[in-house]
This record gives C-alpha cells, sequence and structure tokens, in this order.
C-alpha cells in the first residue's frame, strides 16, 4: 500500500495513516478464516443466528455465476439470433434495480454491436417517462424484456400491462412473440409467460439475489442482444473470481483488500469514512447506479452502512469532508485527464484512495465481481448481513396501504402543507413564525449541517436529460451551501437502490423529496389507478417510511410542470459566499 497514487499499477491503496486501521482488517478477516469460509459457503461468516445463517447460505449462488457464464451463452445467444432473424432490432427491459441496473451499464459501456439489438431500460412509473418512451419505441420491431426476480414487482407487473395493451394494438394476436420473462422458477411471472406462451421463459438462480444477479441470466440475454462477446465477459469475471480463492496471495486478492478498506474505514473513529465516493473514466460512468444500489442496500441497515456518493459534482480537492474515501475507477484509452488531475490532487491532500484499473471495457466482467466479493467482505466487518434488505418493504407497505384507500375514495391522502406560495408547496418540520417559503428551505438545510452527514435528493419525476442537468445544479448548490456529501435519485427508482440504507443505515442524512405536478397522466390497463397515481402512492409511502424511522425529511412539491422550479431551489440555496475550505473538519 503505497503512499502516492501510481497510474501505471493495475490497483492502487492509497490510504495515508489508515494503512494500520486496514491492516487489522485484513489481520482480523484472516483470523477468521474469511475467504475459506466465504467460499466454502459458510453463513455463520456474517451472523450467529440460525435463521440468518440460512438464508444467507441460501443466496451465495453469486460465488459461482463467472463459471456459469460458459454453459449459458450458447442458449442466450441462440435466442438473441432468433429475435434478430424475426426482424427486432431494439429491446426494451421493464425491470427495476438489480433486474435493470446492471443491464444499463452493459448497454452504456459495452455499447451495441452492429446488426445486434439496441437495449433501452425502463424502470420507472414517471407517466411523462412511459409517454416519452412509447413514443420513441418501433413496437413492430422490439421485444419487451419483462425482468424481474420475484415475479410480482408492482412497477414491473404495470409497464407489463402498459405494453402488452400497446403491442396488441399493433400486433395483435402476435403480441407473445414480442415478450421475453426472465424471472425466478414458480414465480407469477413465470405463470403468465407460461400461460400467455411467451417467446421464451428464462430462469434466474433462487441462491443469487437481484443486486448480484448481472452475470445471470439477468444479464446475460440483454448483453448477448446487444452483441456482447460473452466469451471475454466470462474470462474477466473468471480470472477475478480466481483472485479470491483460498490460497490465493494477499496481493492479488484485491477483492478482499478493497473489502477490507471500504469496512474499516466506514467505522474509523472519530469520524466514519462512510461516504464511498466513486470517480470514473468518462465511458465508465454508468458504473456508478450498479455499484451503489449493490453498496447502498447490502451495507446499509442496523443504524450503520457505507454511503455510495455517484455523479456528485465536483469540488476542490481541500473542500471534501474528513468522511469520504474515495474510489477511481479508470479504462485505459479513455479520455481521464479530468479525473486523473482530481485523484492525483486528492491524494495530495491526504484523501484515502483507492485506485482500480480497466485496460480494456470487457474488464467489467471482474470488475462487477471484484465489488460483489468486496461489499460482500465490508459488511462482515461492520456487523451487517449484505444479502437481506430489512427496510426495503417499509416503503412498499405504505404505499400500498395508500393505493387502496385510492381504490375507496378515488384520491390519495395528501398531507397539509405547511408552508406554500404559487411556485411551490412544503411540508416537513413545522415552520417558525414569520417564515416564508424560501426562509424556511434555506434553514432547513443550514440546519442538517453536522460533520459526517449527508443530503440526499429524491426526485420523483422524468429521468430526462434536461431533469439531471437541473437537479446537478440544484446538487452542487447544496454542496457548496453545506459542504456536505450528496445524493441523486429518481423515484421510484431509488426505492430498490439506496431506499434501504435512507431508512437502515447511519444517521445524519437530510432527505428532500421533490415532487411535481403531471401535465398528462397514463392510464395502466386493468388497474384501478393510473402511472401518475402509483408514483405519488410510492413518493408517499417513501415519505412515510422515513418518517417513522425518524429521518429528517422535507417535501417538496413543485406546482409547475416545466423544470422552473428545480431552478429556483437552486437559486434559493446557492450560497451567498464562496464555500470555507473544511480545513478544521478535515483530519486527512
Amino acid at each position: 500500500m503505497s503512499d502516492r497514487l501510481d497510474l501505471t499499477a493495475d490497483t492502487a491503496f492509497v490510504l495515508g495513516k489508515h494503512v494500520a486501521a486496514v491492516d487489522r482488517a485484513l489481520d482480523r478477516l484472516s483470523a477468521l478464516q474469511a475467504v475459506e469460509r466465504l467460499w466454502d459457503r459458510d453463513g455463520s461468516l456474517w451472523t450467529s443466528d440460525p435463521q440468518a445463517i440460512a438464508d444467507i447460505e441460501r443466496r451465495l449462488g453469486w460465488l459461482d455465476l463467472p463459471a456459469e457464464i460458459t454453459s449459458q451463452r450458447q442458449s442466450v445467444e441462440r435466442l438473441a439470433e432468433e429475435v434478430r432473424a424475426a426482424g427486432c432490432t431494439q429491446a426494451v427491459l421493464l425491470g427495476m434495480g438489480g433486474s435493470s441496473l446492471g443491464p444499463e451499464v452493459l448497454r452504456e459501456i459495452l455499447g451495441v454491436e452492429p446488426g445486434h439489438l439496441d437495449l433501452r431500460v425502463i424502470d420507472t412509473t414517471d407517466p411523462a417517462e412511459i409517454r416519452h418512451a412509447a413514443e420513441a419505441i418501433d413496437l413492430v420491431h422490439t421485444l419487451f424484456l419483462v425482468s424481474s426476480k420475484s415475479g410480482t414487482t408492482a412497477e414491473t407487473l404495470a409497464q407489463y400491462q402498459y405494453f402488452r395493451s400497446e403491442m396488441q394494438r399493433v400486433v395483435g394476436h402476435a403480441w407473445p412473440q414480442h415478450f421475453v420473462a426472465i424471472t425466478d422458477p414458480g414465480t407469477p411471472l413465470a405463470d403468465v409467460a407460461t400461460a400467455h406462451a411467451f417467446r421464451a421463459l428464462l430462469y434466474g438462480k433462487p441462491d443469487v439475489g437481484g443486486r448480484f444477479s448481472v452475470l445471470s441470466a439477468f444479464g446475460l440475454l440483454p448483453a448477448a442482444l446487444l452483441g456482447v462477446d460473452l466469451a471475454r465477459l466470462a474470462a474477466s469475471a473468471r480470472g477475478m473470481a480466481a483472485s479470491t480463492q483460498p490460497g490465493a496471495p494477499l496481493a492479488h486478492n484485491t477483492a478482499l483488500r478493497f473489502g477490507a478498506a471500504m469496512g474499516a474505514l466506514a467505522a474509523s473513529r472519530p469520524m466514519r469514512r462512510d461516504k464511498l465516493t466513486l470517480l470514473t473514466s468518462p465511458r465508465l460512468t454508468a458504473f456508478g447506479a450498479w455499484a451503489e444500489q449493490l453498496v447502498a442496500e447490502s451495507t446499509g441497515k442496523n443504524g450503520t452502512g457505507i454511503v455510495p456518493i455517484d455523479g456528485e459534482p465536483q469540488l476542490n480537492a481541500q473542500q471534501y469532508d474528513a468522511d469520504r474515501l474515495f474510489v477511481y475507477l479508470r479504462l485505459d484509452n479513455d479520455n481521464s485527464a479530468a479525473p486523473d488531475a482530481l485523484a492525483t490532487q486528492l491524494v495530495a491532500a491526504g484523501q484515502p484512495l483507492i485506485y482500480l484499473r480497466l485496460r480494456d471495457v470487457y474488464g467489467l466482467g471482474g470488475e462487477f465481481f471484484r465489488w460483489e466479493y468486496a461489499t460482500a467482505v465490508a459488511g462482515q466487518l461492520l456487523g451487517v448481513n449484505p444479502f437481506d434488505q430489512p427496510n426495503v418493504e417499509s416503503a412498499k407497505k405504505q404505499a400500498r396501504q395508500a393505493l387502496t384507500a385510492y381504490e375507496q375514495t378515488h384520491r390519495l391522502a395528501e398531507e397539509s402543507p405547511c408552508l406554500e406560495n404559487a411556485e411551490m408547496s412544503l411540508s416537513g418540520p413545522v415552520s417558525r413564525p414569520g417564515e416564508d417559503v424560501e426562509t424556511y428551505l434555506r434553514r432547513v438545510v443550514d440546519d442538517a449541517v453536522q460533520p459526517g452527514g449527508y443530503v440526499a435528493i429524491m426526485a420523483y419525476m422524468e429521468r430526462s436529460c434536461a431533469a439531471c442537468e437541473h437537479l446537478a445544479q440544484v446538487r452542487a448548490a447544496l454542496a457548496q451551501r453545506t459542504g456536505l456529501a450528496t445524493t441523486l435519485g429518481f423515484g421510484p427508482r431509488f426505492l430498490h437502490s439506496t431506499g434501504q440504507l435512507h431508512k437502515g443505515g447511519p444517521e445524519g442524512g437530510l432527505f428532500l423529496q421533490i415532487t411535481h405536478d403531471n401535465d398528462a397522466d397514463v392510464a395502466i390497463p386493468d388497474a384501478p389507478y393510473t402511472f401518475g397515481v402509483l408514483q405519488r402512492a410510492q413518493a408517499l409511502g417513501d415519505l412515510a417510511a422515513l418518517r417513522l424511522a425518524d429521518r429528517r425529511v422535507v417535501r417538496v412539491h413543485l406546482k409547475h410542470t416545466d423544470l422552473s422550479g428545480l431552478d429556483r431551489l437552486t437559486a434559493i440555496w446557492r450560497p451567498a459566499t464562496a464555500p470555507n475550505t473544511p480545513e478544521g473538519h478535515n483530519d486527512a
């Protein structure tokens, strides 16, 4: 472990004064025989509870996936060829969380080979996003992948109902030939696919959780449709898996060292370095959303966890607080001058940084496995079960209750705002006498500033390029005003990612929920509510679940259908003066 960053190395752990803590973590893992017990599928590595041990041991099949890609390759490539021969030129994946994030990374990083199908991922209930996707799809030449491990994911089933109806309208009785289901054996979705004679039904592995499933059928079929060279992807994953086996030298087991650093620094004192901040080469940007779910949902529980920071607007290296661990994922032959410079500056400023190098994009297969293994190791050090998600159900339960009430009353039980004006209404902590909307929002944000905290923006709106750009400005203003780490998620997509961390993870977060009026709703066939109602119910359910978890949360409802309200929020939160360098907090 060096005290400087060497960009020619394959990996580098530049940890400064934290080297001793990481070495102690590695010694602990060695004493526990963690590598041997992990590969032996020994659930007692993470817990002493008999039921939890049994549950964990039923969730370790991801260890086998690199070796199994070759055996699955022929069937998914044959199906991809059959679909191309039938005239399909585009695939649309309907899914959420682990079913959608991995395929999205494969599309964005590995791209589309000539003559193969492009892939679009729809993981939303936002009516504008659903409508715009439908307008852009050539249904006659499109294959839909309905992807859900449980086969009961509410968002995915609503998406399926809508696009099935659209396909029936265009091609009539031939619609099932435009659908493939990917699910676990025996699920309701498997029953639907069989009853309607879908073009194909592919099974996932019941012993692999959703966020660990990218190298299973959930990722391999989308990859085959894109024209990904599965042999190269498999070779990369197998090479990484081999480096983590019992008997492999510690210097080669970078996944173990990565996990040890993640866990040790997240538990460090006096301030936890639990904000795992990802830097990437430009072509690898999409990797962050997949890593975010893996780390957040696996570690964020029991009041502890690691907060992944993806896509954060860049600050000066001296402005980052002492709660960070940086990870730089770099791709050879990419335009990496800017992240190279920032990574070098961060090391010079004393920030701990882990450097992971990909020699080509097919290193992605190994990277998936490295992060999965490291996250399992970090969970052991933090004392959590990295394979469950105990707080995810809370928001779903609250949303179901809202929808049940809606079916009876045809209205959602919205909260009365504590403040409102012509542009927005607010609900959250009680406002003070004489406060207006702007003063209230500034105070709530300023009151949230405490060492080790973070601000989570939860936007229930269309994930469009324009919205991303406007929200990036909101995020930058909050980061500059508070000096805190920031996250951004689109609802309900983030509920299957960082939602677990929000309710079960460490305290100190300020949660800003942003909703807005819809200009046109979209009906869900055979459902008593629309996509707009479903999305609003999910927002209300998340709000209620956060409050039940005693989190600080404010809802901002924008009363316009355009993005002008986001510009107003940026103006409200933009600091009046340049932020101070946090020299008093940075103990690097």
